[in-house]
């Protein structure tokens, strides 16, 4: 079997880290629109317009 050149293991290396952090991102970019539709929706019911 052929061995793996330093590139090759820093470029394979690096992808994974990339899938990794883009998958982080995503996850908090998700978990913070949830925060703030829910922020508006309780801070909305608190105000009395009327």
């Amino acid at each position: 079997m052929r061995e793996l050149s330093a590139e090759a293991r820093l470029h394979i290396y690096a992808r994974s880290l990339s899938r990794r952090t883009g998958t982080g991102f995503h996850t908090a970019a998700l978990y913070s629109s949830l925060a703030l539709i829910a922020a508006i929706v309780f801070g909305s019911l608190s105000v009395h317009p009327f």
